[in-house]
């Protein structure tokens, strides 16, 4: 049985070509919708996902929009409104030192490089534009942002879910 990682939810049609409009939950948009990759739509009330092979996308507004082979209008699409748009485990290929999945990070304890006392957990990756802001549910208090640069990760181990981190001046 495959293990499955959750790309995106289809939440509209879009037009009347065939296109559908994705909210993405990927670390990686281009590479997971470029033409000819394969996603798989996993339906309400439906035991099986359905496969597709993307045409095309492009982005509007804050969605990316797709077409997927064999699907050339609106009545063809229109079923796979509320999908979850998924990949399985071996799609996910191999990331260059220092770049790690977003699943990979969220769940991770959050520790003081100085003190060593746990602050939280990552509990979300954003990706506002030039670097990945992780959200951090503070064991007390407000959600903590902290920006994944060099000068405030100093370390992650991925297979103990531990991230070491010195905050910036100003951050507590």
């Amino acid at each position: 049985m495959s293990k499955w990682f959750n790309v995106g939810k289809l939440v509209n049609t879009h037009g009347i070509k065939g296109e559908v409009r994705v909210v993405s939950r990927t670390d990686f948009p281009d590479e997971r919708y470029k033409k000819g990759n394969v996603l798989y739509l996993f339906l309400p009330n439906e035991k099986e996902p359905v496969e597709v092979k993307v045409a095309s996308r492009r982005v509007h507004k804050s969605f990316d929009l797709l077409t997927f082979e064999g699907f050339h209008n609106v009545n063809e699409v229109e079923k796979f409104k509320g999908a979850i748009v998924k990949v399985p485990e071996d799609q996910l290929g191999e990331l260059e030192e220092g770049e790690y999945y977003f699943h990979e990070i969220v769940g991770c304890k959050v520790i003081l490089q100085e003190t060593m006392e746990e602050i939280g957990t990552v509990k979300e990756v954003l990706t506002p534009g030039a670097n990945d802001v992780w959200v951090i549910k503070a064991k007390k208090g407000k959600d903590i942002l902290i920006p994944y640069i060099d000068q405030v990760v100093k370390k992650v181990d991925v297979k103990e879910k531990t991230i070491i981190i010195e905050p910036l001046e100003g951050l507590f």
